[in-house]
């Protein structure tokens, strides 16, 4: 085929898918895949080993008070725990205070953990009269949204006393304990972290080692966690492209592709018969009106 019918078609072509061609370069996009995140939050866990009577009995000290665990909303808020069968008189409180609370809330656009303690007292095995560690307030907090940097917070607040001792803790570092006759306490402040879509707060962490008089009547070793909180971004959508719509239909375009000059020379004329054959038309007018002019005049002088 000629060039220039091969571009005259081509054009056509193209006019013709052009709409098509545009709607689906330009489909928009929707989201998918998306989730919930999660959170969780607990006043109190402890992970310590009781051994009683020069460790011929050996209890594991496992407590979790007001532990809450989101995508599905919850709050908790009980006051005390208690363990039966490690003391010398009976039942162990472990811990008692006046506000302890632990909220963890998550849905498709934020997930967060809250935890807050306040006036409390925990006690272990072999030390009836004197508490482990009291605290006035402590708070956790960690919060992840969607598309931000998760948040973690902790905060202990007004006094701390440690095996009848007032103590001063360093924000964010370890402070250390020690009761002669009566044991050791090293106490971690507020310890946090967080990474692209998680984050995580505890207000204290004590790491206990207790041996009353060194009797061996009970003997407590191991981790005391107060007022921790976590949490997971929401995963973010994923964008996926929407189907294209069927659009109405659009009857091709065709431009007149002009004859050839093949197609003039099997007629017997060739590029320039168009013009030669107009010429002629306008000659044959012109003459045919000087005809009916020429007749008139001769009629009038007759």
């Amino acid at each position: 085929m000629p060039a220039r019918r091969c571009a005259v078609v081509a054009t056509a072509v193209a006019l013709a898918a052009g709409p098509a061609a545009l709607f689906a370069a330009a489909a928009p996009a929707h989201a998918t895949g998306g989730g919930e995140g999660k959170a969780s939050a607990v006043v109190l866990r402890t992970g310590l080993d009781v051994s009683l009577l020069n460790k011929t009995v050996n209890v594991p000290l496992r407590t979790v008070l007001n532990e809450v665990q989101a995508p599905a909303s919850a709050e908790k808020t009980a006051l005390t725990v208690s363990l039966d069968g490690v003391g010398q008189g009976g039942a162990v409180n472990v811990l008692r205070a006046d506000v302890a609370t632990s909220r963890a809330t998550a849905d498709a656009h934020r997930a967060e953990g809250y935890t807050n303690l306040a006036h409390a007292k925990i006690h272990v095995p072999g030390l009836p009269l004197l508490s482990l560690i009291e605290v006035e307030k402590v708070t956790s907090r960690a919060l992840c949204e969607a598309g931000k940097k998760p948040v973690a917070e902790s905060n202990v607040l007004g006094a701390v006393t440690v095996l009848g001792k007032k103590v001063t803790l360093t924000a964010g570092g370890t402070t250390r304990v020690d009761v002669p006759a009566v044991g050791e306490v090293t106490l971690d402040l507020s310890k946090r972290g967080t990474t692209s879509r998680t984050a995580a707060a505890t207000a204290l962490e004590l790491r206990v080692s207790v041996n009353p008089l060194k009797l061996n009547v009970a003997e407590v070793a191991g981790t005391v966690t107060l007022a921790g909180a976590t949490c997971e971004s929401p995963k973010a959508p994923v964008a996926k492209p929407e189907e294209p719509k069927e659009q109405p239909g659009v009857e091709p375009q065709t431009a007149p592709v002009p004859p050839t000059e093949a197609n003039l020379a099997e007629t017997g004329g060739n590029s320039a018969t168009p013009y030669i054959a107009g010429g002629a038309v306008a000659l044959l007018a012109a003459g045919s009106g000087a005809l009916v002019l020429v007749r008139a005049r001769a009629r009038g002088r007759g």
